[in-house]
């Protein structure tokens, strides 16, 4: 919880709401001075202050204990993305990594290859989207054959596998929540 700045985030949505100190210390009836040490870093809020003061913003009371995540670490380079090669698989995440609720990756899946010998379930919920070329998806029982701009999405617990015994090699942007692999 390092990257919490409780200060900051009051003082950010006070400036939002273009109030003053004194503004906001007289909507949340504390004083200017316990709201400027707050804001300075200087004094950690009780809970219940810290629920005063959100409810004069008109904010969540956890919004202020979250965790500020650098944005650089939320952007990934088309050349720097993580790889993970299974068998005649290629997985290449599109989200910085598979932490959170939802992870995305590009599944590449060159001719004659299939994601698994059998259909296998998880309990992560999916939407693909084929990028290019033709793959065939089962879903439980059945086989539907997915062009370049086709979706599919496949809930969670549901058996299923890719399937490429085309000649051309298939891109499959998938999106899971939670992300399971």
């Amino acid at each position: 919880m390092e990257n919490i700045d409780i200060g900051k985030k009051v003082e950010k949505y006070r400036k939002e709401k273009g109030w003053s100190i004194r503004e906001l210390a007289r909507i949340a009836e504390i004083t200017p001075s316990m709201l400027s040490q707050i804001e300075r870093g200087l004094a950690n809020p009780s809970i219940t202050t810290l629920r005063v003061v959100a409810k004069a913003l008109d904010v969540p009371t956890f919004h202020f204990l979250m965790e500020d995540t650098p944005t650089a670490d939320l952007v990934v380079r088309a050349g720097q993305r993580k790889k993970m090669v299974i068998e005649d698989l290629a997985y290449e995440l599109v989200s910085p990594d598979f932490t959170g609720t939802l992870g995305t990756a590009i599944l590449q899946v060159p001719p004659q290859a299939a994601s698994s010998e059998k259909l296998l379930a998880h309990k992560a919920e999916e939407v693909a989207y084929v990028l290019e070329g033709k793959v065939k998806v089962y879903l439980n029982d059945e086989a539907y054959v997915l062009e370049a701009g086709d979706s599919v999405k496949i809930p969670a617990q549901m058996t299923h596998k890719w399937e490429n015994d085309f000649q051309q090699p298939a891109s499959i942007l998938f999106s899971v929540t939670p992300p399971a692999f």
